[in-house]
């Protein structure tokens, strides 16, 4: 600060000693699938911001449509803005783990997906590739036509439909695929999920928040689905894991917001797990000013600051359960979390936890009625 000359108010700018932390991005997806055009480039990860982005470099040449065509459409006119798309070639029949690795590279994919691929060998390499790296969540899609739905809700190691479920519930089922418009000649056509349900993903997080339940909203552009639901038969989807998507009131809506963890289990439900993948993620890349930092108090007070400020952030959106922050969220960084050995290491450990909200599946109105006719509650 310049020395005051002369009697006044003077201001001064000083470190406030928090450093923030932004939330990382959410919903930029990346999809595998083969592309309507025959000139489409192959086997390289393309990034587009449109329809008519993808439409001008994957359908230049193209006659009819394709999962992947459809799927675009459905991402960004659910809410998508950021695509990765994957052309695989016409001569791809399943995703492997070595058609995944084509955007390993890519530092700003959540959502990955692969319109059209609902074969258990492109499920399996999916959740396996969500599993091991940790900020990818995968939207899959259930078979074009669902036959017997307890076949769907089965493993398939018992002969089902249903993929086994990840230790990180890093993956999602929906079911069953949807009746669009083709883009390509205006006619009805099965289309897969996936592409529309990643749109969803997206519209909801700018909307209301990550921690918020893709679900019991409509699918825009979806005018039917390939098989209507009943009640039983949604009931035992939703017990398998698998998120139903239903004609409802003259609308197609995602009727479920499960991940394909175990039953009962932590990140049972798809905003439960993508929000603490936004948490870690987040706390992860907004602390890298604390390598080669003095490992003593004056570090761990910093880092507690700043986590502190973002767990902050989230529980007055209303991301964590708790009437006060401390019931939502703590934070402890200091000589109880690291052992002399660790300081000497130059090991800095915090230990976080939140306390997310989950989606109300199960609402149970009690009505009582009295002899008299008045009413009394129950």
């Amino acid at each position: 600060m310049p020395t005051p000359r002369q009697p006044g108010v003077y201001a001064e700018e000083v470190p406030s000693g928090t450093r923030p932390i932004t939330a990382v991005g959410t919903s930029t997806a990346a999809f595998f699938g083969i592309a309507p055009g025959v000139r489409a480039p192959e086997r390289e990860p393309v990034v587009v911001s449109s329809y008519a982005g993808f439409a001008a470099i994957f359908a230049r040449d193209a006659v009819t449509s394709t999962p992947l065509m459809r799927a675009a459409l459905g991402f960004f006119d659910n809410g998508g803005t950021r695509l990765h798309v994957v052309n695989l070639g016409p001569r791809a029949v399943t995703v492997g783990s070595a058609d995944i690795a084509i955007i390993a590279g890519l530092g700003d994919v959540s959502l990955i997906a692969a319109p059209g691929f609902d074969d258990a060998d492109t499920h399996a390499a999916l959740i396996a590739a969500c599993e091991a790296r940790e900020a990818w969540f995968a939207v899959l899609d259930g078979p074009p036509v669902v036959g017997a739905v307890k076949d769907l809700g089965r493993p398939v190691s018992d002969g089902g439909l249903r993929p086994a479920p990840g230790r990180r519930g890093a993956a999602a089922l929906y079911a069953p695929w949807i009746l669009t418009l083709d883009p390509a000649d205006g006619a009805r056509v099965a289309t897969p999920p996936s592409g529309h349900v990643c749109g969803l993903y997206a519209r909801t997080d700018a909307g209301r928040g990550v921690h918020a339940a893709p679900a019991n909203a409509p699918l825009v552009g979806a005018v039917g689905v390939t098989r209507v639901l009943s009640q039983g038969e949604t009931a035992t989807l939703t017990a398998a894991g698998v998120n139903a998507i239903r004609h409802l009131g003259g609308e197609v809506r995602v009727w479920g917001a499960r991940t394909l963890s175990e039953p009962a289990g932590e990140y049972q439900y798809v905003p439960v797990r993508r929000l603490v993948t936004m948490v870690s993620q987040s706390i992860l890349q907004g602390t890298q000013w604390v390598s080669f930092e003095p490992n003593g108090e004056g570090l761990w007070a910093a880092l507690r600051s700043s986590i502190d400020a973002f767990l902050s952030g989230l529980f007055r959106q209303g991301a964590l359960v708790g009437a006060k922050p401390e019931h939502a969220y703590v934070v402890k960084c200091d000589g109880t979390t690291m052992t002399q050995s660790d300081i000497n290491a130059g090991r800095v450990i915090a230990q976080i936890g939140i306390a997310p909200l989950r989606p109300a599946e199960f609402i149970i109105v009690r009505i009582g009625l009295s002899a008299g006719g008045s009413p009394n509650p129950p």
